[in-house]
């Protein structure tokens, strides 16, 4: 596994449907403990899995050559054809 600098750099899409709520709700409760605890990494590591929970795209991800996308069917979310069939009645 190469991690690529220059693939880093575009900035696609990869962060599917699960892996942004997952993100972005253990980035919400890093930066309310980081305010309890007054912690400045917890702060970061929180502000910036909230940061890549909302653009979809992980600097990391990119990097490495990974992506969730398939994964968590974000395909299936593409409205499907129903056919001609059932709208001819």
């Amino acid at each position: 596994m190469n991690f690529d600098y220059k693939r880093m750099t575009k900035f696609e899409h990869n962060i599917g449907a699960k892996d942004k709520k997952i993100r972005l709700i253990s980035g919400v409760i890093l930066l309310a403990v980081s305010l309890f605890t007054a912690k400045i990494l917890l702060l970061l590591v929180g502000m910036i899995l909230v940061a890549t929970s909302y653009f979809g795209w992980c600097p990391a991800y990119s990097g490495l050559g990974k992506t969730t996308l398939c994964a968590d069917g974000v395909i299936e979310d593409t409205p499907a054809d129903t056919g001609s069939d059932s709208e001819t009645h």
